[in-house]
């Protein structure tokens, strides 16, 4: 794996990013299924949950700003795996991207679990043949869903994959308001207190709002594709700003709505005869077909690095048509949605966003201020280990527990 993910032709100018795409590409790596499962992470956790969720917000836009600091350290240093091997070799290189692209393959599978969920919801009776084969139920929408995503994934430029996260997000605002509508006007209401807390559920609700904020795997790709770097942490800022007010918008009117009946996408719990809640279960369906593409797109450019086909069109594209089948395979094979999510937020979200950027920044600082400076960031980095750890183990614990006994 060493050397594969190494990107030493930059792209030229005309493929940069300019500062609006780049926000897109970000609040789209952000954005997605966190809107739907972030509801159900509430009931999970109790309403003072809300200030673990705002301090993973926090840590999760100060450990961004981190990895820019790690790729700003060194000329060579262009992606995520970059940054672990500057920080500890070979090895470091290794780890970071076995976690990275383990946990941007498991998102991937994660979107297909959710079309599939939604549109048997929309659908319940849909099945089809392929040959002596009969697929029905979720199944058959995976499959579906499969083939929708996969011509997306054979673009690899981050501007024509801003369009397609415009659309991402434009779908984001539109799943909101439909949730707000049946809420209003369709006789749900928000009449529902829920808990102050509920320690029982809070390692599942840790891990979902880990879940939530885990665009960093995607991070140093989108800030290497700017034409203006200097305005990455601006680009930060307006992407958790806009991330934590609509997911924290989405959760609480989804609790006030259905309280602890709250399954794992609120899409489910929305009335199926509603024009509201339909048009938020069809708008739910955009949004992961829409991030799918960029979350894989580093897993593809690795492994086209480590075949050696990236200047190859055709083996490119088959190469990425079979990790699109990969996931399907998966997303068949474990179609539990909130037990997947769960598991992918505590051991490899809150590990890539928390745990990695930390550990490699403290290796790889050089010294940007006072002592007393360098000792606040120490303790600041070393904090968040502690609290990423906890994290990990409690929700790693939870979450595998939920899937065995759902087996």
């Amino acid at each position: 794996m060493d050397g594969s993910t190494d990107n030493t032709d930059p792209p030229p100018p005309s493929d940069k990013t300019s500062f609006l795409k780049t926000c897109f590409n970000g609040i789209n790596s952000l954005s997605g299924v966190g809107l739907l499962s972030l509801p159900y992470a509430l009931s999970q956790g109790g309403w003072l949950s809300l200030i673990v969720f705002l301090a993973i917000a926090a840590i999760s836009f100060y450990t961004g700003i981190l990895l820019q600091r790690c790729i700003d350290s060194s000329s060579l240093v262009d992606t995520y795996p970059d940054i672990g091997a500057h920080a500890f070799g070979r090895r470091g290189r290794v780890i970071v991207a076995a976690f990275m692209y383990l946990e941007l393959y498991l998102v991937a599978i994660d979107f297909l679990i959710l079309e599939g969920d939604n549109l048997h919801k929309l659908f319940p009776a849909a099945s089809f043949r392929l040959g002596a084969l009969h697929v029905h139920g979720k199944q058959a929408f995976v499959l579906a869903a499969t083939l929708v995503v996969l011509p997306t994934t054979w673009f690899s430029s981050l501007n024509v994959l801003a369009y397609v996260a415009a659309g991402g997000s434009l779908a984001s605002v539109v799943l909101i308001a439909g949730v707000l509508w049946v809420g209003v006007f369709d006789g749900v209401g928000f009449h529902e207190t829920g808990r102050l807390v509920h320690w029982a559920g809070m390692p599942s609700a840790m891990s979902l709002y880990s879940f939530c904020f885990s665009g960093h795997a995607v991070f140093p790709m989108i800030y290497t594709g700017m034409k203006d770097r200097k305005r990455f942490p601006t680009v930060l800022s307006v992407c958790f700003t806009l991330s934590t007010l609509s997911y924290g918008f989405i959760g609480v009117i989804g609790y006030l709505m259905y309280g602890d009946m709250l399954q794992s996408q609120i899409t489910l719990n929305l009335p199926s005869t509603s024009v509201a809640a339909k048009v938020a279960i069809y708008t739910t369906l955009v949004n992961p077909l829409t991030s799918y593409a960029l979350l894989v797109e580093p897993v593809a450019e690795a492994a086209e690095g480590a075949l050696g086909v990236s200047k190859s069109t055709p083996l490119r594209v088959l190469v990425r048509t079979g990790l699109v089948a990969g996931t399907a395979v998966v997303a068949l094979a474990v179609p539990f949605f909130a037990e997947v999510v769960e598991l992918t937020g505590a051991l490899l979200s809150c590990t890539v966003t928390m745990l990695l950027p930390c550990l490699c920044y403290l290796k790889v600082r050089s010294k940007i201020g006072g002592a007393t400076a360098m000792r606040l960031e120490t303790a600041a980095c070393l904090a968040i280990v502690a609290v990423g750890a906890m994290i990990v183990g409690l929700g790693t614990y939870s979450s595998v527990k939920q899937i065995v006994r759902r087996l």
